[in-house]
C-alpha cells in the first residue's frame, strides 16, 4: 500500500485560502495515483495521497526562510 504526500505551499492565494483548488488537488491525487499504477503496477484502490498545505513561514531554502531566500536570489 503506498502513501505518496504531496507537500505545496500556501503563497501567494490570501489569508485563508488553499494554496490550490479542490479541482487541482483532485487532478495531484489522479495523477500521483496514476504514476504508481504506471511505473510500479500498484492497483489505484491500495495508493493513499496526502496533500499537505504548508505555510512559507514554515519553509526553508538554502539556510533561510525561503521568501528571505527568493528575495536575495532577485537582488541586482
Amino acid at each position: 500500500m503506498p502513501i505518496v504526500t504531496i507537500q505545496i505551499t500556501r503563497e501567494g492565494t490570501g489569508p485563508g485560502r488553499s494554496a490550490a483548488t479542490a479541482a487541482e488537488k483532485a487532478a495531484l491525487i489522479a495523477g500521483a495515483s496514476r504514476l504508481l499504477l504506471d511505473v510500479l503496477h500498484k492497483p489505484l484502490d491500495s495508493t493513499f495521497v496526502v496533500i499537505e498545505e504548508v505555510e512559507t513561514e514554515n519553509w526553508g531554502w538554502g539556510g533561510l526562510p525561503a521568501l528571505e531566500f527568493r528575495k536575495r536570489q532577485q537582488a541586482p
